[in-house]
């Protein structure tokens, strides 16, 4: 069965073009002009990925995605931006928001399908994490297997994406990582993302698994080389 993309986007041209590509690449498609029915019907027949634009009548693909991020069985669902708002101010919101990439316009046709195999192929389970232990750090839980983050015992939402960062990171404590190293070892061959995505996702990892995200215990930033996760150390006790 082809997996279901829905994209969200106002200009019919556009539309076509997308769907027509994506169809001749294996996809199904859903189109949407407008916000409309699109959460509903996500809720009944839920998408392989969403590809929204961000300016569409009736709301903001920004705000949709934050919404999708929220909910509890569409927050894990891929989320790609096609949108002619090429600001580095708009990607990195969009990122922050928790999109999985952020597709400027004009976009290459071949480039938009290969973007989104990409994205989808980090969704997929991988062979070499199916037996992968639990990594337990102090107040963190990195289930490898089931793809699960829990902090104090509680199950904390994560993207894919976030994930795997994460999950890499754990697995080589105390290592510095590059921000070229880490998107080569979690984004593999999807060279679009930069640099200062790794940053983004870094900070909402923090949000996330740290009591105070801007000192954080477990990842650490060595300026100018790159990310480390950290085992904090147990303090030793006082002697009276």
């Amino acid at each position: 069965m082809s997996q279901v993309v829905f994209v969200l986007e106002d200009d019919v041209d556009i539309s076509r073009l997308v769907q027509y590509q994506l169809e001749r690449a294996g996809f199904s498609v859903k189109p949407y002009a407008a916000m409309g029915t699109i959460v509903v019907d996500a809720e009944r027949t839920k998408p392989a990925l969403f590809l929204l634009d961000v300016m569409v009548p009736g709301g903001d693909g920004m705000d949709l995605c934050r919404r999708l991020r929220q909910h509890p069985t569409l927050g894990s669902v891929p989320i790609i931006f096609l949108t002619a708002r090429a600001a580095e101010n708009d990607r990195v919101q969009g990122l922050e928001l928790g999109a999985d990439d952020y597709i400027t316009k004009p976009f290459g046709t071949r480039e938009l399908v290969a973007r989104v195999r990409a994205v989808l192929r980090r969704f997929q389970p991988v062979e070499a994490t199916a037996n992968l232990t639990v990594v337990k750090v102090d107040e963190l839980e990195i289930d490898g297997s089931a793809m699960e983050l829990r902090v104090k015992g509680s199950l904390v939402p994560t993207t894919v994406t976030e994930f795997r960062l994460l999950d890499y990171l754990a697995r080589h404590p105390a290592r510095v990582f590059s921000r070229d190293q880490l998107l080569d070892a979690v984004w593999g061959d999807a060279r679009f993302v930069t640099p200062r995505s790794v940053d983004v996702y870094v900070r909402r990892i923090r949000e996330k698994i740290e009591s105070d995200p801007e000192d954080p215990r477990y990842l650490k930033t060595l300026r100018g080389a790159g990310y480390r996760f950290e085992i904090p150390r147990v303090a030793e006790p006082v002697a009276s």
